[in-house]
């Protein structure tokens, strides 16, 4: 593993509604925008679309350092801006990872 590789990761499953994935990309954005400029610990942040399924989406945001993920986690500006997004899907699951190997 290389030393910049990131241990820590927050992820997201997200089932978007019927005809509000273009929103939900610009909120997803909006959100993981104020998540670079605010808090320290983040490295970078991905989403992606299934080629098959176009309400589908995974996002990954990838943290120096499980401390700073958690506290993003509890600040009151990140349950508004994912509860933004969650308005958006019919369904969403998300959770925090931690690298086991990188190949």
């Amino acid at each position: 593993m290389m030393p910049e590789e990131s241990q820590h990761w927050a992820s997201g499953n997200w089932r978007v509604a019927e005809g509000k994935a273009d929103e939900f990309v610009d909120r997803w954005t909006e959100f993981l925008t104020w998540t670079r400029e605010a808090n320290p610990g983040f490295v970078r942040a991905r989403l992606i679309r299934d080629a098959n399924d176009p309400n589908h989406f995974v996002s990954f945001a990838a943290w120096r350092d499980g401390d700073s993920l958690n506290a993003w986690s509890q600040k009151p500006e990140f349950a508004e801006r994912v509860a933004a997004c969650r308005a958006l899907c019919a369904d969403m699951q998300s959770s925090f990872y931690t690298l086991v190997r990188a190949i």
